[in-house]
């Protein structure tokens, strides 16, 4: 048994005098090696990590319990995400955003056998990528994956507390997927990568598409065309336009919040709070950001959105590898076809193919 899940004597009040006057075994952290409670949180809170986690040692060591424990209650949860992802935005240098090699050590962290298991380690992912001004790519990718494998096999961190049709994407987990795309876009909100873009045609061409929400249909045409756009000299606009609901913006008088609310209850009860509401901020910036689209939209409705060569070999490519054409993709060169009235040559038999 680790030093730190030795148990602590309640009776004993440990004031630290001194900044990051944590032990460095951290003993004494838990009341009862084999859970955590909501009075274990609250003494590590004051007491252990009043400062918030500082260093690679005491993250390290929130890790190991976390691992090692699995009767943990909600508080533990909260703190855990909280924690960890503070630590890794603006603590670890460089602070303000994730470096490669911080990524791979908070996915080391959290992975089993290269698999996420618990939804507060996926939430803690998802976290770290809304407070950071810039991840890199290869953790978006790694959180899009998790929550692919998911929706797959209907197993994995979404799985608990509910139940999974495998191979089927219900509206919780599109609104997730959405949130994750915006959370990597970051400051800049910039367009959708083909790391990303990988990912969702990959989900796409394994879910069984009949059963699959119809808000998935609207966020996979338009993550594509963002991604395909954002290549050619046309300027895409920022994601968080491209990817919107349009019938969010149809009934402004029911609220951007409301409405995601709602989409969610399905989830409401797995997710911490704390993270229920960063998906509600993140689309509450979508009236605004709609707003400005349709200022400029006049001004720049002239100038078509190209298609380049490689992204043309690309999509084409991912549209004919499995010998079908799905009916989202069909949808999206339908969306290809209205948006880029200069197409690429090569996708105009393919257009012929959806008239």
């Amino acid at each position: 048994m680790p030093v730190f899940m030795k148990g602590r004597n309640m009776n004993q009040h440990h004031h630290q005098t001194e900044r990051h006057a944590a032990p460095k075994d951290f003993s004494g952290l838990l009341e009862n090696p084999d859970r955590i409670t909501a009075r274990d949180v609250l003494y590590s809170r004051r007491e252990v990590f009043r400062d918030g986690v500082v260093s690679r040692a005491e993250a390290d060591a929130i890790f190991a319990i976390d691992n090692a424990v699995a009767d943990r209650c909600e508080e533990w949860r909260e703190f855990y995400v909280e924690a960890l992802a503070e630590y890794a935005v603006n603590q670890e240098e460089p602070r303000g955003y994730v470096s490669v090699p911080n990524a791979e050590w908070l996915i080391e962290r959290v992975s089993h056998d290269g698999r996420i298991d618990s939804l507060s380690e996926l939430e803690l992912l998802i976290k770290v990528l809304s407070k950071s001004s810039r991840s890199p790519e290869l953790l978006v990718r790694f959180v899009l994956e998790t929550v692919a494998r998911s929706v797959i096999d209907g197993k994995g961190p979404l799985s608990r507390g509910r139940q999974l049709t495998p191979g089927v994407i219900g509206e919780p987990e599109v609104e997730l997927i959405r949130h994750v795309l915006y959370a990597f876009g970051g400051e800049q909100g910039i367009s959708i990568s083909r790391a990303e873009a990988d990912v969702l045609f990959d989900l796409n061409d394994r879910t069984i598409e009949a059963q699959n929400h119809p808000a998935w249909r609207e966020l996979f045409v338009k993550a594509i065309a963002n991604h395909l756009m954002a290549a050619s000299t046309f300027k895409a606009p920022p994601r968080t336009v491209a990817l919107a609901r349009e019938e969010w913006l149809d009934e402004p008088s029911q609220g951007v919040g409301a409405m995601l609310l709602g989409a969610v209850t399905g989830m409401g009860q797995l997710l911490s709070g704390s993270l229920l509401g960063d998906i509600t901020d993140s689309h509450g910036q979508i009236e605004k950001a709609w707003a400005e689209r349709n200022a400029r939209m006049e001004a720049e409705e002239a100038q078509a959105s190209i298609i380049e060569d490689q992204e043309a070999e690309w999509l084409i490519d991912r549209i004919s590898h499995d010998g079908r054409m799905h009916e989202n993709e069909k949808a999206l060169l339908r969306f290809l076809r209205e948006e880029s009235p200069d197409i690429h040559p090569s996708l105009k038999p393919w257009l012929e193919k959806v008239a």
